[in-house]
């Protein structure tokens, strides 16, 4: 915001709210018309989608300091949300109004060269997600997700379960697939946690 020019910066500040979400709380539901462009502040969200058979896919996470492609996607080309977003844990979230966001988009060229230049980079992590799914195994994405969600000291807090979720699959299956690679040494499983033990391996095997 800092770079906008001194009325739209007043523009925003007068418009812009900081709602805030408890974890599990509804970010916003499939369907629903788009009222702000946002950006998360304090802890994150996850987008997903659900299978007529009731199974979720993980599509992207918004952390602080990232913005939602699908809300971008909605401001810019009109339309309702084609996903569902959750709050992963409590999260507060930087709300602009859609007629202060289409106000700025047509008068400030910093705010809209930051928009449009943030949704290219976004599109990157949706075409991605087309890849992987088309062209790599559940293994593979399994080895993938934990790699993407280990800390510094290679810990995933994820249940079998919650990686299920992710990657649109099912706990016995992502239980197996865990269970076979600590017996090869390259994981650690506990309660509510995995440890990579041997990331190179894990890495390799995503095909990195």
């Amino acid at each position: 915001m800092a770079a906008l020019e001194p009325q739209h910066l007043a523009l925003a500040r007068a418009t812009i709210r900081f709602p805030e979400l408890g974890g599990g709380a509804v970010a916003y539901r499939q369907g629903a018309e788009c009222p702000n462009y946002v950006m998360c502040i304090e802890g994150g969200t996850r987008t997903f989608k659900i299978s007529n058979e009731g199974r979720e896919l993980l599509i992207y996470k918004v952390g602080a300091g990232g913005t939602c492609v699908f809300t971008t996607q909605c401001l810019l080309g009109g339309g309702t949300f084609p996903a569902e977003s959750v709050a992963e844990s409590p999260t507060v979230l930087a709300a602009l109004p859609a007629a202060a966001f289409h106000r700025l988009m047509s008068e400030s060229v910093p705010f809209r060269r930051f928009v449009l230049d943030d949704y290219s980079t976004l599109l990157g992590t949706i075409i991605s997600l087309v890849d992987e799914i088309a062209f790599a195994s559940l293994e593979q994405r399994l080895a993938g997700r934990l790699i993407a969600e280990a800390d510094a000291q290679g810990h995933v807090a994820k249940t079998h379960q919650q990686l299920a979720l992710d990657l649109g699959s099912v706990r016995e299956v992502i239980s197996r697939y865990l269970g076979e690679w600590e017996r090869a040494g390259w994981i650690r499983t506990a309660r509510g946690r995995i440890e990579i033990v041997d990331r190179a391996a894990l890495a390799s095997h995503r095909g990195s």
